[in-house]
Parts: C-alpha cells; structure tokens; sequence
C-alpha cells in the first residue's frame, strides 16, 4: 500500500507498510505451520485425556497450604477426592511460619533499625499471636506438638515486647531470637510431618485397595512441586511407597510447576501430553520414552561436550551447532549432567547414569533396541 493511497484522515493511524518479499511470505508460512500445530495438538489432547481417563485410574497429589490434596480418578466414577489433613497441622505449621514472618517484620528495617515504619505491623502481629498463644491449649495437640508451639510462641511475643519496648532492634538481637527458635521449630516440623504422612499413607492404603491388583499396573500417580520442594517432595514419596520405584517416571510423576499450587485440570493436561508424546516417540523414533526429555538437548549437548562445530553431523543434527564454536573459542570446559537413559527409575532428579536402560540420544535410538518390544 502506498501512503499517497491512504485517505488523510487514516494517516495519523495507518502506516506504509513496504511490499513483502518472497522470503518474508515463505517464512510467514512456515511459522503458521506451526501455530496450526498448537490447535491441532489441543483438540488432539481433549481426546486423548478422556481416552486416558476412561482406561487409567490417576491419582492426583497436589501441594496446598492445608498439606495436600489427593483425588483419585477411576474409570467410570466420579472423581474420588480425600479428606484433609486434619487441620492440627495446618495450625502447627502456621505457628512455625509465625516466626519467618516475625523476622520479616524488621529484617527490611535492619538498616535503619529505629525508624517507627515497623511498630505498627508489630504490634498488630503482637496482638494475633497473644490470641494464638491464650487459644493453643484446644488445639487437640499432644504434648509434643503442644509444646513446640507454645514456646515459639511465647518467645516471639517476649521478642516483639522487647523491640517495641525499646524502639529498636539490632542484627545481633534478631539472630540470636531467630537461632533460640530452632529446637522448638525442628519439633513442630516434626510433629506436623508425622501427622501429614500418617494421613496420607492411610489415604493410599484405602485407595490402593479401592483400585485392586487388575488395575493398579495401569494406574498413573502425579504430584507437584516448585523448586524448594524438588528433592525432598513429600507427596511424591508417599506415593512412591505404593508405586515402587519401578514406576518412577512411567506411572509415577513429579511435574515442576511455576507456583507451589496449581490445578487439577493443569496437571491432567500435563499428564496426557506426556502420555500421548511418549506414543509419538514411539511411531517417530522407536522409543517410547524419548520425548519425556527435551528433543534439542542430546544435540545441543554433544555441540557443547565436543567443542567443535563440526561435531553436529548429519546423524545428530540439532541447529545448534554455534554454541559448540562459541565454547571452543572461549577455551570452555563442559558442565553437564550425566547422560541418563530416556527410560530410568531414578529419582525425578535425574543424575546417575545406571537406573535405566535403552538410549540416552536421539542418535542412539536408531543402534538401540526398543526397551518395549525389543526390535
């Protein structure tokens, strides 16, 4: 369109925008073959999730502030969901809490430590926990959760009283309030965890037999986690006790989420691309497993632990081949993560290189026999 086309009182809002070129409308074309893809793929998955539903009992385990949230799903039931965690552990767990947040009150003010700008979120923290403390005898704690919450509560009163009894507060004087805490914040934590996992282990005993023997090697377990709870996933482990590590990263799944909450239709979604890619690793290159990780990573990969661009060949191509030549021009040793097969039974962690079988690269898919059918 020439500007001179364009009517004066659409100048101020439309532009001259220069022919496209060849190129441009061939590459506009490649990139809608895309975009088409994602709608393909949605519809696809919609009717893969109800054929997974419809044929696999799943069970969801998902991280909430009230120590979880287990539904079971089976075919031809409504969704199953578990009663909570009874709600001593919330509490308990909150009064730990109580004692960051009492930190955080003044930790921002440690620069000027005599400002007022903390007085008046102290005091009406101050008041919260001094009806806390008064109420905890009929929380139905035992002894020894009872005790672990009475003293983090009552020293974070005598510290708030103090500070503001002062006006101040000094790095020195918060560390060694923090630090006094810790024996009665390893108790609480203990008393809490036992009460969360006692809950769930006897959810999984009634669901494990509600399931049976027949369909329980078809019945897949998925939990959450953000960063912090990676490791140490507590959910993920209740159900690996049920699972056996057999099933880890087949039927029983930790799927990393953004926030430490999600939703049940977020992980389903999650669960059936998983699913459903592992069947399109199958047709495309013979192993079931392959597309539970990153296709671009084995090449990308040996670019960087060769060094040399020319190590991206034609057997493994992965696009990636400048980042091998920008490492070897900075004289870079590689870091990378042991090659682990595509199918293991390690830890979602993945690190160690002998708890699977079959290929660790797109290259090797093509030498290995299938870990399924063997051909």
């Amino acid at each position: 369109m020439s500007h001179s086309a364009v009517p004066p009182f659409m100048r101020e809002v439309v532009r001259e925008v220069p022919a496209a070129s060849p190129a441009d409308v061939g590459l506009a074309s490649a990139l809608a073959l895309n975009s088409a893809k994602d709608s393909i793929y949605a519809h696809a998955l919609a009717a893969y999730q109800k054929n997974l539903l419809d044929s696999c009992p799943v069970i969801l385990g998902l991280f909430t502030s009230q120590g979880g949230q287990f539904t079971l799903y089976r075919p031809g039931h409504e969704p199953l969901e578990a009663p909570r965690v009874p709600i001593q552990y919330e509490a308990t767990k909150s009064v730990g809490h109580s004692a960051i947040a009492t930190y955080q009150l003044l930790a921002r003010y440690t620069g000027d430590p005599t400002t007022r700008a903390w007085h008046g979120p102290m005091r009406a923290y101050r008041e919260q926990m001094q009806q806390a403390l008064d109420s905890c005898d009929d929380w139905g704690l035992p002894d020894e959760g009872l005790g672990a919450v009475r003293h983090i509560l009552s020293t974070n009163l005598d510290f708030m009283t103090q500070c503001l009894d002062s006006g101040e507060f000094t790095p020195e004087t918060l560390t060694v309030y923090a630090q006094s805490l810790k024996p009665s914040i390893q108790a609480a934590i203990g008393y809490a965890a036992g009460l969360q996992v006692s809950h769930w282990m006897s959810v999984m005993d009634e669901w494990r037999a509600l399931i049976g023997d027949e369909a329980w090697p078809r019945t897949y377990g998925v939990s959450n986690c953000l960063y912090v709870a990676r490791p140490n996933n507590i959910l993920f482990t209740v159900m690996a006790q049920y699972f056996g590590q057999e099933a880890f990263n087949d039927r029983l799944l930790l799927l990393e989420t953004t926030e430490f909450s999600t939703t049940h239709e977020a992980m389903l979604d999650l669960l059936t691309r998983i699913v459903s890619d592992r069947v399109l690793g199958q047709v495309f290159f013979k192993d079931y497993f392959l597309m539970d990780s990153e296709l671009l990573s084995t090449g990308a990969r040996d670019a960087i632990a060769a060094g040399v661009a020319e190590r991206a060949s034609s057997a493994d191509p992965s696009g990636l081949s400048q980042v091998a030549a920008e490492a070897s021009s900075r004289g870079m040793e590689p870091l990378l993560a042991p090659l682990a097969p595509f199918r293991t039974w390690e830890w979602p962690w993945r690190t160690r290189t002998d708890t699977g079988v079959g290929p660790t690269t797109l290259a090797e898919t093509d030498a290995s026999p299938d870990p399924l059918t063997g051909a």
